[in-house]
């Protein structure tokens, strides 16, 4: 391919100001070939085919320059990322390999690269985050900073070039991921404005309907709420400025993703919901009286309008572990309306706005900002998971995102912060392991407290040891925190080897005193007889009693006596009575596309039909692994699908219906609406008679107003059958609208 004809006209603009966007961000912080080694690279990639546009056709080197765009004005990247975002796609052969950019650009871009590359490469294996699949992405992120950064930046910029896109299942997907994943990380990080536009087009593309109903009705109350603003604003502007305090005020509507969340909470309609804007008090305060000022501006706003007191949030005095400082107050404003403020100076702003990357620019401020402890508990959760369990691992770890936080101190006054809700247990694993596994208790503000007991802001705690205390498997049920969870579950594990180990020991020294030898395979039989699968398993339950030794050597002995008699002679078959089974058939079900294949013979899964949408033969449906291990199938237009999508899209399995219905009848419930006539009910369920295979199990009718409406529930075999008599039911005169219920 030629360079020209990889840009379509259209592209060759873009590029254009992208390059300019690009080199006016970045122009200072390359070194002086970077420029012209980057077009020679590329160059390369796109003749020799490495390039190529994924599943949404977006060019790839316009998507990266947008991309190293957002990363670069947005977040604030530096040249490593930059140019490891232009040139981590070029990376994949001999011409363009890690060491060639090690040698060419540094070892920072290169270790750059290698972390992009392994994420890409998770994507590539299967492009929806599984359970295994999510636990390494996660990894790759957190082998540095960056990586993660990048990704969201990614990320956002997908979500923005898609809205054209007629690939409706990746966009549903991508959209999933977004909400799920990329905008909790953003919001860990501080990068609020970008959190915000994730959720927002994430519901745009997810519950399109909603996303575009609660836009419409903010526009249509926008000029009623830019005048209360004002009127709220003007009193505490002349205030603030006799106080001779400098400042700007600003309203800020809340996110329409924010909106719905709050719609849901509160089951209300968008009417109901009160405070859909906030108030931005910004003082423009040099570093050494940042708080006195903003207590000054919170003291004349509270002086001005009543506070709820309840929901103060004072992140000046203790910043989150992100660096997020602000004074947070929901005051009574005119007309009854709740109104909430945030009070902070313009770095704090900067910060809240762009995480990150305002900590880079303001140099001078406190440097530890927890980030580098949460991603070294990250890396320490999941190196250390033993792959079991990996979906509540994925939720746990969504939780530890989004959490707030509580802080509680030690009798010497040192300061902790905790995920909200941590108990006694959590803040013991979290000074230290050895800590949490001798805890049997705490001394919360000078009183006796257990082992479960939630910790508050402000508590002071003293943990209680004693020497005979070992971690308990019902502790995992107490901690809320993944650090807590990992150290417990490594704990056990030490604990059932050591125990394991004793009892192999006395089971040994016992076969010795008996004089009986000892024999591996036997052993291993008579462990399966016993119904165990792993033999440490077998061995933790004569350590705990469970079984006994000398009751398992008698059977041990047995089992031997058992093998070592002779077998009996083997009966002589004709050769003509011998049917060959061929052994080296393939399924070509597993050498395609990894989908759930569902008809008569599906033998080895447990799955089931959902009732929440009742599924019959020839929907479109996926499957739902449940916590169970069982698959649930649901239809694509369950009520349940979105949300389902959005926080389990690990749990998802493609399926189709194979073969034929075969006779299976399915119960279908029809809600049909129509003029009340004389004779338009016996006209209905004649239509239903006279259909083939098709039974009418229930009716109910009700009427009012010259209207009925009513439910039929009718046996049918497949989706064909059902569209066949909806058609000719919706023919019926006085029949208004026939549809089928989902549950």
């Amino acid at each position: 391919m030629q360079l020209k004809d990889f840009f379509k006209d259209k592209e060759k603009g873009e590029l254009i100001s992208l390059y300019k966007r690009l080199y006016k961000q970045t122009g200072d912080i390359l070194h002086k070939d970077d420029n012209a080694f980057l077009r020679e690279d590329i160059g390369k990639a796109i003749l020799c085919g490495q390039l190529q546009r994924g599943v949404f056709g977006l060019n790839p080197v316009i998507k990266n320059m947008q991309t190293a765009v957002i990363a670069s004005e947005e977040i604030g990247v530096k040249r490593a990322s930059v140019l490891g975002i232009m040139l981590h796609d070029c990376v994949g052969n001999d011409e363009l390999s890690i060491e060639y950019v090690r040698t060419r650009y540094g070892e920072d871009v290169a270790g750059i690269i290698h972390g992009l590359k392994r994420v890409h490469d998770l994507y590539d294996k299967t492009p929806s985050i599984e359970t295994e699949n999510f636990r390494n992405l996660l990894l790759s992120f957190a082998e540095d900073m960056r990586v993660i950064l990048i990704m969201i930046a990614d990320r956002v910029n997908i979500m923005r070039q898609i809205k054209d896109s007629e690939n409706e299942e990746a966009r549903l997907q991508i959209a999933g991921e977004a909400a799920y994943l990329y905008a909790p990380l953003a919001h860990k990080l501080g990068l609020y404005k970008l959190k915000s536009e994730l959720e927002d087009l994430s519901l745009k593309y997810t519950e399109h309907d909603i996303y575009y109903h609660i836009k419409e009705k903010l526009n249509e109350t926008k000029a009623s709420r830019d005048l209360y603003i004002t009127r709220f604003i003007e009193p505490i502007r002349q205030k603030l400025e006799q106080s001779g305090l400098k400042f700007h005020i600003k309203g800020r509507t809340k996110s329409i993703h924010s909106i719905y969340q709050k719609m849901k909470k509160q089951k209300c309609p968008f009417e109901g919901v009160y405070d859909l804007f906030a108030i931005r008090i910004i003082l423009d305060s040099p570093a050494d009286k940042e708080k006195i000022e903003c207590w000054q501006a919170f003291s004349v706003v509270t002086d001005m309008y009543q506070p709820n007191p309840k929901r103060l949030r004072d992140w000046l005095s203790v910043p989150k572990s992100n660096g997020y400082e602000s004074l947070h107050i929901t005051v009574m404003g005119p007309e009854g309306k709740w109104v909430e403020v945030q009070i902070r100076t313009e770095r704090m702003d900067d910060i809240a706005e762009h995480g990150l990357a305002a900590h880079w620019r303001y140099k001078g401020v406190k440097g530890e900002n927890g980030l580098d402890e949460w991603l070294a508990s990250v890396r320490e959760a999941l190196e250390n998971n033993d792959g079991q369990g990996g979906m509540e691992a994925m939720d746990q770890f969504k939780l530890d995102l989004y959490e707030d936080e509580v802080f509680v101190f030690t009798p010497k006054g040192d300061l902790f912060k905790l995920p909200k809700g941590a108990t006694v247990l959590d803040f013991a694993f979290h000074i230290h392991t050895r800590l949490g596994c001798k805890c049997i208790g705490a001394r919360v503000n000078g009183r006796n407290a257990q082992l479960r007991q939630k910790l508050h802001s402000g508590d002071q705690v003293e943990i209680m040891t004693s020497a005979a205390q070992s971690p308990k498997q019902d502790w995992l049920n107490i901690v809320t925190t993944s650090k807590a969870r990992t150290k417990i579950k490594q704990a056990l594990k030490e604990l059932a080897a050591s125990q394991y180990a004793i009892a192999r020991e006395d089971f040994d020294r016992k076969l010795k005193n008996r004089k009986i030898e000892y024999s591996e395979p036997t052993m291993m039989r008579l462990i399966m007889r016993l119904g165990y699968k792993v033999v440490t398993d077998f061995f933790q339950a004569i350590a705990e009693g469970r079984l006994d030794l000398n009751d398992i050597i008698d059977r041990y002995q047995e089992q031997q006596r058992r093998e070592s008699e002779p077998a009996p002679e083997p009966v002589t078959r004709s050769a003509e009575g011998y049917n060959l089974t061929p052994t080296n058939t393939v399924d070509e079900s597993k050498t395609k596309e990894d989908v759930l294949i569902i008809d008569q013979n599906l033998k080895g899964i447990d799955f089931k039909l959902a009732k929440c949408c009742n599924p019959i033969y020839g929907d479109e449906v996926f499957g739902f692994v449940s916590t169970a291990g069982g698959i649930k199938i649901h239809r694509n237009d369950c009520p349940n699908a979105h949300d389902m999508r959005q926080r389990f899209g690990y749990r998802i399995v493609k399926a189709r219906w194979a073969g034929k219905a075969n006779g299976t009848e399915y119960p279908i419930t029809l809600h049909v609406v129509g003029n009340d006539d004389i004779g338009i009910v016996n006209n209905i369920t004649s239509i239903i008679s006279k259909e083939l295979n098709i039974a009418l199990r229930s009716i109910s009718i009700d009427s009012h107003d010259g209207l009925f409406s009513g439910n039929l529930t009718i046996m049918i075999g497949d989706s064909v059958h059902l569209e066949n008599v909806i058609r000719k039911l919706r023919t019926v005169k006085g029949v208004k609208q026939v549809s089928r219920l989902t549950s």
